[in-house]
């Protein structure tokens, strides 16, 4: 493991933070960042959504940290400062879904040569909780997993799914996959759409830290998916939804104003997970953890009480809740 960047200037996050280069199987190197090594209740493994990166979950890590809990976040290939895919680096590409179960592989190597405390946990946001389901399906070391917005289907009207299907198909026979999907672009997001049209939150204070963010350390962003992210998304979405929940704890956050995860197929998969419990969030956009603060504090209170909870007793006692460990270390 190499030291690598870590922007805690844009970050806001604990002041322990550290990053360190990867290098996932078949080369790619990664990024994974830490923040607060000395925790007691165990480690959240925080997998980001498609355009995001390590510092855009300081807060997150904050909050973990009021918690007892260590936070590592990855720069999945092809994002943050992970290597890039395409010579087009704004491009969100990826070859094959399943590529990205490497990088989850390297990202727990990381955590094992760090000797992160235990028990670990799992939480995926959007594409990552696509990444993240599979993980768990396939064993993942996690005591329990926790979604927000999970993207286990793209939200599209039934008139244009068939067209994006047969679309990012024959990309790939006429050898320009590598270009952006329909109605996207190489630009960032947060830079080219107003707040009060945006599908992401409702702050307008965390929709700034984002834009800040974009504009500090413009190489940390990229722009829409290719063809080829659309076809591989499409596919694994599909693949995943016919396969059964793992039996592991499971907490899944909702927004009722979600409009980029297919809703119904997040509903279907909560209501058939044993033990799993679907948390709707009221008025909640794409970014329910990135929201008001009143919004977040419940959020993550709600998350490391579930944590705490389904621990394996390293960790707090399950029937004293994290929220009140957070109450003691304040006192």
């Amino acid at each position: 493991m190499k030291e690598a960047p870590l922007h805690s200037e844009i970050a806001k996050g604990p002041d322990d933070g550290a990053a360190w280069w990867m290098t996932a199987a078949d080369g790619v190197r990664i990024r994974v960042g830490l923040w607060t090594r000395a925790a007691p209740n165990g480690t959240v493994f925080l997998f980001p959504g498609r355009t995001e990166y390590i510092e855009k979950y300081g807060d997150a890590a904050a909050h973990f940290a009021g918690c007892g809990f260590a936070t590592l976040v990855i720069d999945w290939r092809g994002q943050g400062l992970a290597d890039r895919l395409q010579d087009d680096a704004m491009s969100g590409h990826v070859h094959h879904f399943t590529d990205y179960q490497m990088d989850v592989a390297a990202m727990t190597e990381a955590a094992r040569r760090l000797d992160l405390p235990r028990p670990w946990y799992l939480l995926a946001h959007s594409m990552g909780g696509c990444i993240g389901l599979r993980a768990v399906m396939e064993g993942m070391e996690v005591q329990s997993c926790a979604f927000s917005a999970p993207m286990w289907g793209i939200a599209m009207s039934d008139a244009l799914r068939p067209v994006a299907w047969s679309l990012s198909w024959s990309s790939r026979q006429l050898g320009i996959s590598h270009f952006y999907a329909p109605g996207t672009a190489p630009e960032s997001y947060v830079l080219t759409e107003p707040f009060e049209t945006n599908k992401l939150t409702n702050d307008r204070e965390m929709y700034q830290y984002m834009i800040d963010q974009a504009n500090a350390h413009p190489e940390l962003g990229i722009g829409g998916p290719s063809l080829r992210w659309l076809h591989e998304a499409l596919s694994e979405t599909r693949t995943l939804a016919r396969r059964p929940s793992p039996d592991l704890p499971c907490l899944t956050l909702l927004g009722t104003d979600e409009e980029i995860v297919d809703v119904a197929r997040v509903h279907d998969r909560m209501a058939q997970w044993p033990g799993g419990r679907l948390e709707l969030v009221e008025n909640g956009r794409h970014e329910t953890l990135m929201d008001s603060p009143e919004m977040r504090g419940r959020l993550f209170a709600q998350l490391c009480d579930f944590y705490s909870s389904s621990g394996d007793g390293n960790a707090t006692d399950p029937a004293r809740p994290a929220s009140a460990v957070r109450q003691d270390r304040k006192s």
